[in-house]
């Protein structure tokens, strides 16, 4: 990997999402040697990744140069590769590109997409967790109309019309809504010879409501919101197979569709070497103590959405969202120096800062820790703290001018099938694949 060899204590960083990056601006010249890892060589804030599948951003607005992040950083160095395995015996990362020896490692892979074990949706649906998935979303959703303008048979065009988004957590409720708004305000303009009543935007969850993870008064705000935009919510629905024709559910309920979208739930993103134990199989997360240590060493760490942190109010580990990622990566920046110098760790208490969720134009639901509101308010609340929280004064400024020009002229300037996406016997790309 041609890393200069050091005297000081070497820390190995793998993964470059919320996590990793949080450790990393936490690192900053202190007398460590730092190496960050990973397969790309940007950051993506996901929480935007559905405005670029549906047009409403480019993807260069929501990644951010991980180089840039650490370039004023003394003795941090960046890898681009992806790691293969863990060799814990001999202290070192086995990587595409090379191995590498540490001292202190710590994993914030993130997580994946998780089909639950389908094998068949996972060939023939869409999944919607890295930036070119978003654009490949992006992409068929565009040929679709682009077909659907020229062929003859009606059933057919019905099908290349009918989006079917199977998880109503925030992935899918916001994707839902920002579909809904492009058949409301900017399809019937592209596409005047087409009938856009025909456009179906399903949403199937198989709990007994969608966004289940927030207050039930913020899921029933939420529930209403879609409907009012034209979307079909079903509950209590779970998915059994799509052939890249025919959804077939647990139920009656049948579909029929050129496009499916899966956000039904995500699981760890793990790297093999670790020990059986240190592992939480159904979920392929790492178990962690309070400090994020890995079960059963003292030099290996986990972060993010792959550590479970097992709590008393988290039996199953923190959300795999981005708070506790960042609240965990700028604790454990500190630990692991105090750890370095053989002094006391400070326990990881998670701060729960609320949620929320986007349903479109003047539509958001907010939860915070005493009070749950939605509306248009909320809607303002859900844009300042997703433009406060992008990395860089260039992406904020680029969001937060294209939302304005959005929201004044109701139209998105990213309907650009820039990259074409063609099924392949309507399998689809999996992650790593892309």
């Amino acid at each position: 990997m041609n890393i200069p060899h050091t005297h000081l204590p070497r820390i190995v960083i793998i993964g470059g999402g919320f996590a990793g990056i949080a450790i990393a601006k936490e690192l900053r010249n202190k007398k460590v040697q730092v190496v960050l890892l990973d397969k790309h060589n940007y950051n993506t804030f996901q929480p935007l990744l559905y405005q670029v599948a549906t047009g409403g951003l480019e993807a260069g607005s929501i990644a951010f140069p991980i180089r840039k992040v650490i370039q004023e950083h003394k003795d941090f160095y960046f890898r681009l590769t992806t790691v293969l395995e863990i060799d814990t015996k001999n202290k070192k990362i086995i990587a595409e590109i090379g191995d590498l020896h540490y001292d202190y490692l710590i994993i914030a892979t993130g997580s994946k997409t998780n089909y639950f074990g389908n094998k068949e949706m996972k060939r023939n649906s869409m999944a919607m967790k890295t930036i070119p998935q978003s654009l490949n979303i992006r992409s068929l959703i565009l040929e679709n109309f682009e077909q659907a303008v020229i062929v003859k048979d009606t059933l057919e065009r019905k099908n290349l019309m009918n989006f079917v988004i199977v998880g109503g957590g925030p992935t899918g409720v916001e994707l839902a809504g920002a579909l809904a708004e492009m058949k409301k305000g900017i399809l019937h303009k592209d596409y005047p010879d087409l009938n856009l009543d025909k456009m179906e935007i399903n949403l199937i969850q198989s709990g007994d409501r969608i966004l289940n993870t927030m207050s039930e008064k913020s899921s029933a705000a939420a529930e209403k919101f879609l409907l009012g935009l034209g979307v079909n919510i079903w509950k209590n629905v779970r998915v059994t197979s799509y052939d890249g024709h025919t959804i077939t559910t647990n139920s009656d309920l049948s579909f029929d569709t050129a496009t499916v979208i899966w956000t039904a739930g995500v699981q760890g993103a793990l790297v093999s070497g670790l020990k059986a134990d240190s592992l939480v199989e159904r979920v392929e997360r790492i178990r962690v103590n309070q400090y994020n240590q890995v079960k059963g060493y003292d030099d290996v760490f986990a972060i993010g959405d792959i550590a479970s942190m097992e709590t008393d109010t988290f039996p199953d580990g923190h959300p795999m969202m981005a708070q506790p990622a960042l609240q965990q990566g700028k604790l454990l920046g500190k630990n692991i120096i105090r750890y370095i110098k053989k002094q006391e760790m400070e326990a990881f208490v998670y701060k729960d800062k609320g949620s929320m969720a986007t349903i479109g134009r003047n539509k958001a639901v907010v939860d915070l820790p005493n009070c749950h509101f939605h509306g248009v308010f909320a809607w303002f609340v859900w844009i300042f703290v997703h433009l406060f929280s992008l990395i860089g004064f260039k992406n904020k400024a680029v969001v937060f001018l294209n939302w304005v020009y959005n929201y004044i002229y109701f139209d998105r300037e990213g309907r650009l099938i820039i990259r074409p996406y063609k099924k392949r016997n309507f399998t689809s790309f999996t992650s790593d694949e892309i």
